[in-house]
């Protein structure tokens, strides 16, 4: 993805809004508008949004797990097998 393409002025934004929205979902790239040549805000459509808030959500998950681990706050799987099958026979 070519981002010097996809950089804008706030005027352009103004002035094109409806293509503005229609190319974000065709092209699936996010758009960087500037306001007095600094790089402000960036527009990207909805399911691109979505998929890197799953992806960061995951990136969390991977991250709490390797703290997990640094801090020795884990247990072998069999350990776990055998809990699970000891609290499930006291049901």
């Amino acid at each position: 993805m070519k981002m010097s393409k996809q950089i804008k002025p706030i005027s352009y934004l103004k002035a094109h809004a409806a293509e503005i929205v229609r190319n974000l979902g065709e092209q699936r790239e996010p758009l960087i508008i500037t306001q007095n040549g600094e790089a402000k805000v960036v527009i990207q459509d909805i399911e691109s949004y979505e998929q890197g808030q799953e992806t960061m959500a995951l990136l969390k998950i991977l991250a709490l797990g390797n703290r997990q681990i640094e801090e020795g706050k884990v247990a072998s799987a069999a350990d776990v097998v055998k809990h699970l099958r000891k609290r499930a026979g006291n049901h």
